[in-house]
């Protein structure tokens, strides 16, 4: 990747070629901890998990009814057996069974030595002391096998994964009583920017209330950082050098948002040169064409727009798979649906654009994407009514209403 270039050398990048240069560069940089399974959730998983034990552990009933050995029945012209124990989980049958016997069994219940067949109770007539079992019901039928979910040694989650609530119960199944993972990284976010201010506070001529850094650290604790407000910084050269110094002292990560432009005011680029390097900064991507990836004293530097739905949105797209990668995580592209488009529209052509819209069930209940109206950069409500981002790539110049277009739910950047 260039390096400290001037922004009139800096050559525009594609975003398939922006995210491929930072996926061959990034490491996980965080230590690893271990943490009881009940805290693991949204962690990402630094070793592997080998189950111990088979899951089931055992044979055991799938429904509630009658366990027999399929092979009595063929002895039965009458189908009946004497029912003679009753076998619910955690209450398992012990003694051994005569033969030609039944057994009361509840679902979850081990199956009963030499018996491998249940039959469901609604299918069955007790008729004293005796059941009735129903014709036609295979060898084997409404019996879980040992082992039929997870053999005892498989490794069944891998380092890099994000735990889920259904890998924490699988952990759990296996006994796991916690994990290893990567550390929490430390991530350290400002804003730049005189007429910033701060919310809860009243606004004079001329100023805003910083609404990025509120959403920037929301985004990064949605991923599982631990993040540091270090507040609004003064577009002063000298005041943004100094943060990043004391940033990149006891943080793994310093996320910006502002300055990354080619105006007199904007001096983040300058100062990241100075106390490390940039690596890119120009994205052929509307919204939020300037960007800076780089490091500041070794700590990876994110330097994002200044306008807010360009903020958000190169956070998600761009800034996300960086900060998972030094978290940790292998799996950090999110996941594209398969839409109709309820609009037309033209793009120009060479630039990857994100269109905010809602989805809409059509007249046949597929989805349908309508564009929300207001695109603008600074439209935040345009990202709070959308359900998601249509990503248009470079080579399409046109949209027109029913095609198909890649469709990226907020969902998936989880």
């Amino acid at each position: 990747m260039p390096e400290n270039r001037s922004p009139a050398d800096a050559p525009v990048m594609t975003l398939a070629e922006a995210l491929k240069a930072l996926a061959g560069s990034v490491r996980p940089i965080a230590d690893h901890e271990q943490v009881p399974l009940a805290h693991a959730l949204d962690r990402i998983l630094a070793e592997d998990v080998r189950a111990g034990h088979a899951v089931p552990p055992h044979d055991n009933a799938a429904v509630d009814g009658y366990a027999f050995a399929a092979a009595d029945l063929v002895q039965q012209t009458d189908r009946r057996l004497k029912v003679v124990d009753r076998a619910a989980a955690g209450h398992p049958v012990v003694a051994a069974l005569p033969p030609g016997t039944a057994v009361r069994i509840f679902t979850g219940a081990p199956m009963p030595a030499g018996l491998d067949t249940v039959a469901m109770q609604e299918d069955c007539r007790l008729e004293e002391g005796h059941v009735l079992l129903p014709a036609g019901l295979k060898a084997g039928a409404n019996r879980r096998r040992a082992g039929e979910d997870v053999r005892e040694g498989t490794i069944v989650l891998k380092p890099g994964r994000r735990l889920r609530a259904q890998d924490i119960g699988l952990a759990a199944a296996l006994g796991v009583g916690s994990v290893r993972v990567f550390r929490r990284l430390r991530a350290a976010v400002f804003s730049t920017g005189d007429e910033l201010k701060e919310p809860g506070t009243p606004l004079e001529a001329g100023e805003i209330h910083d609404a990025n850094r509120f959403a920037l650290m929301a985004l990064l604790s949605g991923l599982g950082c631990t993040v540091s407000d270090l507040g609004i910084i003064a577009d002063r050269e000298r005041a943004i050098r100094a943060a990043l110094a004391q940033a990149a002292c006891d943080h793994d990560l310093i996320v910006t948002s502002g300055g990354m432009s080619v105006g007199e005011e904007d001096h983040v680029k300058a100062a990241v040169r100075e106390l490390g390097r940039l690596a890119f900064w120009r994205l052929a991507i509307k919204p939020g064409r300037p960007i800076g990836i780089g490091a500041v004293g070794g700590v990876p530097f994110i330097g994002l727009p200044g306008n807010p739905v360009a903020m958000i949105v190169t956070f998600l797209r761009i800034a996300r798979p960086l900060v998972l990668g030094l978290a940790g995580a292998t799996e950090t592209a999110p996941t594209a649906w398969r839409v109709r488009a309820g609009f037309a529209e033209r793009k120009k052509v060479g630039r990857r654009e994100w269109v905010r819209a809602r989805l809409v069930a059509g007249a046949e209940g597929e989805p349908i994407a309508h564009r929300f109206p207001q695109q603008g950069s600074g439209i935040l409500t345009s990202l709070v009514e959308a359900d998601g981002l249509i990503e248009l790539p470079e080579d399409l110049e046109q949209v027109s209403e029913g095609d198909r277009v890649d469709f990226y739910p907020f969902s998936a950047f989880r």
